[in-house]
């Protein structure tokens, strides 16, 4: 069992729309209620739904601190401060590991959330990696839409890059690009393997 004296790292992941930002949001609130000082961070690449909170697909939102590289949260992370809250942590260097365990071994909790696969059904960014030193791993699924499955994949539906994006990787979006698949109704589209 965890408890506030120990530092330690929880990772919630999954596909998109598995409810990840609900359920760091659901988080936070408890650690806020409880009276623990917390701060919430979310890259500064992720605009879809606020600029300055972190917003649910089905609503919900909390208000984060934009960073554009992993490091400033540190520089941002203030003494007292006993929760620190990461969303959509996949947009982020391999550094990010380094800064969430540093983060842990001064006693702090660190809740993560962010895609475990990209839209090929690879592993995303430092999210492996993250698994493998976290103390504790939720992986949530959405539900599939087109058999009704649950759905561990995110399935791009767009077939060319809208104007602004450097890497075939990273598409930042939600329903307009992305739907919910289960292993054997998600497809990768040939024209961009990596």
């Amino acid at each position: 069992m965890f408890t506030e004296a120990n530092g330690h790292i929880e990772v919630i992941c999954g596909s998109m729309f598995s409810g990840k930002s609900e359920e760091l949001i659901r988080r936070i609130k408890r650690a806020q209620i409880a009276r623990l000082k917390v701060q919430v961070f979310k890259p500064a690449i992720d605009q879809r739904f606020s600029l300055t909170d972190i917003v649910s697909h089905s609503g919900f939102s909390i208000q984060a601190v934009l960073v554009n590289e992993a490091r400033e949260i540190l520089e941002k992370l203030k003494n007292d401060t006993q929760v620190i809250a990461i969303d959509e942590i996949q947009f982020f260097s391999k550094e990010i590991i380094k800064i969430c365990q540093k983060i842990a071994n001064m006693g702090k909790r660190v809740i993560a959330a962010g895609l475990d696969q990209d839209f090929r059904g690879e592993p995303f960014g430092p999210i492996p990696f993250l698994l493998a030193v976290a103390e504790k791993v939720d992986k949530f699924q959405a539900i599939c839409v087109i058999c009704g499955a649950s759905a561990s994949r995110s399935q791009r539906i767009i077939n060319e890059m809208p104007a602004g994006y450097d890497s075939p990787i990273v598409l930042v979006g939600a329903s307009e690009y992305y739907e919910a698949r289960c292993r054997k109704c998600h497809q990768v589209p040939k024209a961009v393997l990596v």
